[in-house]
């Protein structure tokens, strides 16, 4: 399915099921060694306590995401934004947790992409380095699994001849294939070649209500960002009513850049390499009563 609707977007394009690479090795560096074993999806919170205005007592720990969707110790990836009460500031958070279990504490590989105070450039951390909690905000979408090594679907795509990302082609792809059947899906890719379009939340959330699309565009940092970038997507083919984020991706490096993938913007020398799953479960926590369909991309 992957590979005929990846061709009509991509140049080159080979998918496969293969062996989960070691995922504790170069470039990856995760907690874990794979993305197998009981794969499920969670999307917490959501957009609109984000937008149009901020709600900052929605913090969330992701030690506690795990016993909530039933999988204590769970492998955890994603894209999120970070607890402004633990950083001070609003970020962007890749969230890469081992989380705690009854034998073994939380191993948090998370990265921090932040407005960087002195240039307006990218700053990315490891969480670690600074914080020893594993809490986010406001919104995450993620996906978790034991982090089992295990067969995976390794997806090659080279060359994109199309208007779609990577993400939205292959989200797309399934939800034509599969049409009311919900399909969810997440892992880790690599663009290994090329640069990319990626955005940073500022420092300060907005004091005027964000309302359109444009006003969060305003609000948002953009960046061009350069190659090799390690991507965390979470994606979900269709919304079967749960007022889920469909689609949402975050991405870090090894030479300090990294937050929200939107697009390549090479498309003629992009190479993406990844790897997914597909999830058995997905959970719903903390969907907003009020909501709305601003800031989704």
């Amino acid at each position: 399915v992957l590979q005929k609707g990846l061709k009509e977007n991509f140049a080159d394009v080979q998918v496969s099921v293969v062996d989960c690479p070691d995922l504790t090795q170069e470039p990856f560096k995760f907690p874990a060694k794979g993305i197998c074993g009981k794969p499920r999806i969670a999307d917490v919170g959501g957009v609109p306590y984000l937008i149009p205005l901020v709600q900052k007592e929605k913090v969330y720990d992701l030690n506690t995401v795990a016993k909530d969707i039933e999988l204590p110790g769970a492998f955890i990836l994603g894209a999120g934004a970070v607890s402004s009460k633990i950083l001070g500031v609003n970020a962007e958070l890749i969230p890469i947790v081992q989380t705690k279990s009854e034998k073994k504490p939380a191993v948090n590989g998370s990265y921090v992409a932040q407005i960087n105070p002195a240039d307006k450039g990218c700053l990315l951390e490891k969480y670690s380095s600074k914080y020893t909690d594993c809490e986010f905000g406001l919104l995450a979408n993620l996906y978790a699994s034991e982090g089992q090594p295990g067969k995976v679907i390794e997806v090659k795509a080279n060359g994109r001849t199309g208007e779609l990302n990577f993400v939205s082609c292959l989200r797309q792809t399934l939800e034509k294939h599969y049409g009311e059947k919900p399909v969810g899906m997440g892992g880790t890719f690599i663009i290994q070649k090329g640069k990319a379009k990626i955005h940073i939340m500022p420092p300060e959330f907005s004091t005027c209500p964000l309302n359109t699309d444009e006003d969060v565009n305003n609000w948002l940092k953009f960046f061009e960002m350069k190659a090799p970038l390690i991507c965390q997507p979470v994606i979900v083919s269709r919304d079967p009513g749960f007022d889920l984020r469909v689609e949402h991706t975050h991405c870090f490096s090894h030479h300090g850049e990294g937050g929200h993938y939107h697009q390549d913007t090479s498309p003629d020398s992009v190479q993406y390499l990844g790897y997914f799953q597909p999830a058995e479960l997905l959970f719903r926590i903390d969907r907003p009563q009020e909501t709305h369909l601003v800031g989704r991309d």
